[in-house]
Protein backbone atom coordinates (compact mmCIF):
# COMPACT_ATOMS: atom_id res chain seq x y z
CA UNK A 1 0.00 0.00 0.00
CA UNK A 2 1.50 3.32 -1.07
CA UNK A 3 1.65 6.35 1.21
CA UNK A 4 1.09 10.06 0.52
CA UNK A 5 2.00 13.19 2.42
CA UNK A 6 -0.42 15.98 1.51
CA UNK A 7 0.29 19.42 2.92
CA UNK A 8 -2.65 21.67 3.83
CA UNK A 9 -4.82 18.68 3.06
CA UNK A 10 -7.83 19.55 5.21
CA UNK A 11 -9.34 22.41 3.19
CA UNK A 12 -9.94 23.56 -0.35
CA UNK A 13 -8.04 21.81 -3.13
CA UNK A 14 -6.01 19.87 -0.59
CA UNK A 15 -9.12 18.33 0.91
CA UNK A 16 -10.21 17.05 -2.49
CA UNK A 17 -6.73 15.62 -3.17
CA UNK A 18 -6.71 13.86 0.19
CA UNK A 19 -10.14 12.38 -0.48
CA UNK A 20 -9.05 11.16 -3.91
CA UNK A 21 -5.97 9.39 -2.53
CA UNK A 22 -8.03 7.75 0.22
CA UNK A 23 -10.65 6.61 -2.30
CA UNK A 24 -7.87 5.16 -4.44
CA UNK A 25 -6.76 2.97 -1.54
CA UNK A 26 -3.65 4.78 -0.34
CA UNK A 27 -2.60 5.68 3.19
CA UNK A 28 -2.30 9.40 3.83
CA UNK A 29 -0.57 11.76 6.24
CA UNK A 30 -2.40 15.08 6.16
CA UNK A 31 -0.63 18.21 7.32
CA UNK A 32 -2.63 21.08 8.77
CA UNK A 33 -1.46 24.37 10.23
CA UNK A 34 -3.79 25.15 13.14
CA UNK A 35 -7.51 24.39 12.59
CA UNK A 36 -8.17 21.47 14.94
CA UNK A 37 -11.93 21.93 14.66
CA UNK A 38 -11.67 21.19 10.94
CA UNK A 39 -9.57 18.10 11.67
CA UNK A 40 -12.22 16.83 14.08
CA UNK A 41 -14.88 17.28 11.37
CA UNK A 42 -12.82 15.35 8.85
CA UNK A 43 -12.06 12.56 11.30
CA UNK A 44 -15.80 12.02 11.49
CA UNK A 45 -16.36 12.48 7.74
CA UNK A 46 -13.54 10.07 6.90
CA UNK A 47 -14.04 7.63 9.76
CA UNK A 48 -14.14 4.73 7.30
CA UNK A 49 -10.54 5.53 6.40
CA UNK A 50 -9.29 5.94 10.00
CA UNK A 51 -6.81 3.08 9.74
CA UNK A 52 -5.21 4.66 6.67
CA UNK A 53 -5.14 8.28 7.78
CA UNK A 54 -3.31 10.54 10.20
CA UNK A 55 -3.22 14.29 10.76
CA UNK A 56 -0.02 16.11 11.69
CA UNK A 57 0.08 19.76 12.68
CA UNK A 58 2.90 21.94 11.37
CA UNK A 59 3.79 25.39 10.06
CA UNK A 60 5.60 24.76 6.79
CA UNK A 61 7.65 27.94 7.06
CA UNK A 62 9.48 26.09 9.87
CA UNK A 63 12.09 23.48 8.89
CA UNK A 64 11.63 21.42 12.05
CA UNK A 65 7.88 21.14 11.46
CA UNK A 66 8.57 19.63 8.05
CA UNK A 67 10.99 17.11 9.53
CA UNK A 68 8.37 16.14 12.11
CA UNK A 69 5.73 15.52 9.44
CA UNK A 70 8.06 13.19 7.55
CA UNK A 71 9.12 11.40 10.73
CA UNK A 72 5.51 10.75 11.75
CA UNK A 73 4.59 9.55 8.27
CA UNK A 74 7.41 7.00 8.26
CA UNK A 75 6.76 5.96 11.86
CA UNK A 76 3.09 5.21 11.16
CA UNK A 77 3.16 3.90 7.58
CA UNK A 78 6.77 2.91 6.92
CA UNK A 79 7.22 4.59 3.53
CA UNK A 80 6.58 7.75 1.49
CA UNK A 81 5.56 7.37 -2.14
CA UNK A 82 3.85 10.66 -2.89
CA UNK A 83 4.67 14.18 -1.72
CA UNK A 84 1.88 16.61 -2.63
CA UNK A 85 3.01 20.14 -1.88
CA UNK A 86 -0.48 21.61 -1.76
CA UNK A 87 0.25 24.24 0.91
CA UNK A 88 1.32 27.67 -0.19
CA UNK A 89 0.68 30.98 1.58
CA UNK A 90 -0.90 33.74 -0.49
CA UNK A 91 -1.50 37.45 0.07
CA UNK A 92 -5.05 38.11 -1.12
CA UNK A 93 -4.79 41.89 -0.86
CA UNK A 94 -3.70 43.44 -4.16
CA UNK A 95 -0.54 45.44 -3.56
CA UNK A 96 2.57 46.52 -5.41
CA UNK A 97 5.99 45.17 -4.57
CA UNK A 98 7.00 48.26 -2.59
CA UNK A 99 3.96 47.84 -0.35
CA UNK A 100 4.83 44.32 0.79
CA UNK A 101 6.19 43.99 4.30
CA UNK A 102 9.36 42.02 4.86
CA UNK A 103 7.31 39.46 6.78
CA UNK A 104 4.90 38.96 3.85
CA UNK A 105 7.75 38.55 1.39
CA UNK A 106 9.58 35.96 3.44
CA UNK A 107 6.38 34.05 4.23
CA UNK A 108 5.68 33.78 0.49
CA UNK A 109 9.20 32.58 -0.30
CA UNK A 110 9.54 30.24 2.68
CA UNK A 111 6.05 28.78 2.39
CA UNK A 112 5.96 28.33 -1.39
CA UNK A 113 9.60 27.60 -2.28
CA UNK A 114 11.83 26.80 0.68
CA UNK A 115 9.29 24.39 2.15
CA UNK A 116 9.54 22.23 -0.97
CA UNK A 117 13.33 22.23 -0.67
CA UNK A 118 13.15 21.05 2.94
CA UNK A 119 10.55 18.39 2.15
CA UNK A 120 12.51 17.13 -0.85
CA UNK A 121 15.66 16.80 1.25
CA UNK A 122 13.71 14.61 3.66
CA UNK A 123 11.73 12.41 1.28
CA UNK A 124 14.01 11.86 -1.72
CA UNK A 125 16.39 9.51 0.15
CA UNK A 126 13.35 7.43 1.18
CA UNK A 127 12.02 7.39 -2.38
CA UNK A 128 15.44 6.40 -3.72
CA UNK A 129 15.49 3.32 -1.50
CA UNK A 130 12.01 2.42 -2.77
CA UNK A 131 13.01 3.19 -6.37
CA UNK A 132 9.65 4.93 -6.64
CA UNK A 133 8.39 8.40 -5.84
CA UNK A 134 6.08 11.11 -7.10
CA UNK A 135 6.58 14.76 -6.14
CA UNK A 136 3.90 17.30 -7.04
CA UNK A 137 4.26 21.06 -6.71
CA UNK A 138 1.73 23.80 -7.41
CA UNK A 139 2.26 26.80 -9.65
CA UNK A 140 0.19 29.25 -11.62
CA UNK A 141 -0.67 29.47 -15.30
CA UNK A 142 2.38 30.05 -17.53
CA UNK A 143 4.76 30.09 -14.54
CA UNK A 144 7.31 28.22 -16.68
CA UNK A 145 7.52 31.31 -18.92
CA UNK A 146 8.33 33.65 -15.99
CA UNK A 147 5.54 36.16 -16.60
CA UNK A 148 5.07 39.25 -14.51
CA UNK A 149 1.94 39.06 -12.37
CA UNK A 150 0.74 42.44 -11.23
CA UNK A 151 0.09 42.76 -7.47
CA UNK A 152 1.40 39.20 -6.90
CA UNK A 153 5.15 39.83 -6.96
CA UNK A 154 6.15 37.73 -3.96
CA UNK A 155 3.91 34.77 -4.77
CA UNK A 156 4.82 34.73 -8.45
CA UNK A 157 8.56 35.06 -7.78
CA UNK A 158 8.44 32.09 -5.41
CA UNK A 159 6.42 29.96 -7.83
CA UNK A 160 8.64 30.75 -10.81
CA UNK A 161 11.61 29.64 -8.73
CA UNK A 162 9.67 26.52 -7.87
CA UNK A 163 9.30 25.70 -11.57
CA UNK A 164 13.06 25.45 -11.91
CA UNK A 165 13.38 23.49 -8.68
CA UNK A 166 10.70 21.02 -9.83
CA UNK A 167 12.37 20.52 -13.20
CA UNK A 168 15.78 20.09 -11.57
CA UNK A 169 14.49 17.42 -9.18
CA UNK A 170 12.95 15.66 -12.19
CA UNK A 171 16.33 15.53 -13.95
CA UNK A 172 18.36 14.59 -10.92
CA UNK A 173 16.07 11.80 -9.72
CA UNK A 174 14.81 10.27 -12.98
CA UNK A 175 17.11 7.27 -12.69
CA UNK A 176 15.73 6.55 -9.21
CA UNK A 177 12.14 6.05 -10.32
CA UNK A 178 11.15 9.47 -8.97
CA UNK A 179 9.16 11.98 -10.99
CA UNK A 180 8.50 15.65 -10.20
CA UNK A 181 5.78 17.67 -11.87
CA UNK A 182 3.96 20.95 -11.30
CA UNK A 183 0.20 21.45 -11.59
CA UNK A 184 -1.25 24.90 -12.18
CA UNK A 185 -4.89 25.38 -11.13
CA UNK A 186 -7.04 28.01 -12.81
CA UNK A 187 -9.36 30.46 -11.11
CA UNK A 188 -10.94 28.04 -8.64
CA UNK A 189 -12.62 30.00 -5.86
CA UNK A 190 -15.07 29.67 -2.97
CA UNK A 191 -17.10 26.49 -2.73
CA UNK A 192 -15.67 25.22 -6.01
CA UNK A 193 -12.42 24.39 -4.26
CA UNK A 194 -14.19 21.49 -2.53
CA UNK A 195 -16.56 20.63 -5.38
CA UNK A 196 -16.28 17.55 -7.57
CA UNK A 197 -16.15 17.48 -11.35
CA UNK A 198 -19.75 16.32 -11.73
CA UNK A 199 -20.97 19.35 -9.79
CA UNK A 200 -18.81 21.69 -11.85
CA UNK A 201 -20.19 20.25 -15.08
CA UNK A 202 -23.73 21.26 -14.07
CA UNK A 203 -22.69 24.92 -13.78
CA UNK A 204 -22.07 27.72 -16.26
CA UNK A 205 -19.17 30.15 -16.22
CA UNK A 206 -19.07 32.63 -19.12
CA UNK A 207 -15.65 33.89 -17.97
CA UNK A 208 -14.03 30.51 -18.64
CA UNK A 209 -13.64 29.47 -22.30
CA UNK A 210 -14.72 25.87 -21.66
CA UNK A 211 -17.95 27.23 -20.22
CA UNK A 212 -17.83 25.81 -16.71
CA UNK A 213 -15.89 26.59 -13.55
CA UNK A 214 -12.92 24.58 -12.39
CA UNK A 215 -13.16 22.47 -9.25
CA UNK A 216 -11.03 20.83 -6.65
CA UNK A 217 -12.04 17.54 -8.23
CA UNK A 218 -10.35 18.57 -11.47
CA UNK A 219 -7.06 19.16 -9.67
CA UNK A 220 -7.30 15.97 -7.61
CA UNK A 221 -7.90 13.91 -10.75
CA UNK A 222 -4.89 15.48 -12.50
CA UNK A 223 -2.60 14.86 -9.54
CA UNK A 224 -3.76 11.26 -9.22
CA UNK A 225 -2.95 10.72 -12.90
CA UNK A 226 0.54 12.21 -12.58
CA UNK A 227 1.18 10.02 -9.53
CA UNK A 228 0.18 6.73 -11.14
CA UNK A 229 2.83 4.11 -11.81
CA UNK A 230 2.22 4.29 -15.55
CA UNK A 231 2.88 8.05 -15.62
CA UNK A 232 6.62 7.53 -15.14
CA UNK A 233 7.39 9.08 -18.53
CA UNK A 234 5.87 12.37 -17.39
CA UNK A 235 8.43 14.27 -15.35
CA UNK A 236 9.56 17.87 -15.28
CA UNK A 237 6.20 18.90 -16.70
CA UNK A 238 4.17 22.00 -15.88
CA UNK A 239 0.52 21.14 -16.46
CA UNK A 240 -2.23 23.77 -16.39
CA UNK A 241 -5.84 22.93 -15.59
CA UNK A 242 -7.59 26.25 -16.10
CA UNK A 243 -10.22 25.71 -18.77
CA UNK A 244 -8.54 28.21 -21.08
CA UNK A 245 -8.87 31.22 -18.78
CA UNK A 246 -5.97 33.69 -18.75
CA UNK A 247 -5.44 33.97 -14.99
CA UNK A 248 -2.32 36.12 -14.98
CA UNK A 249 -3.39 38.70 -17.56
CA UNK A 250 -6.88 39.44 -16.35
CA UNK A 251 -5.66 42.77 -15.02
CA UNK A 252 -3.38 45.34 -16.52
CA UNK A 253 -2.39 48.38 -14.49
CA UNK A 254 -0.98 51.67 -15.66
CA UNK A 255 -0.17 54.25 -13.04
Amino acid sequence: MRHAIITAGTKGLGKMVTEKFLQDGHTVTVNFRSDRKRVAQLQEEWKDYADRLQFVQGDLTQKQAIANIVEQAVARFGRIDYLINNAGPYVFEEKKLVDYTDEEWYEMVEGNLSSVFHFAKQVIPIMRKQQFGRIITYGFQDAQHTPGWIFRSAFSAAKVGLVSLTKTIALEEASNGITANMVCPGDITGDMKEADIRTAKTMKDPQTPVGRPGSGGDIARLIAFLCSEDSDLITGAVVTSAGGIDVVNRKRYID
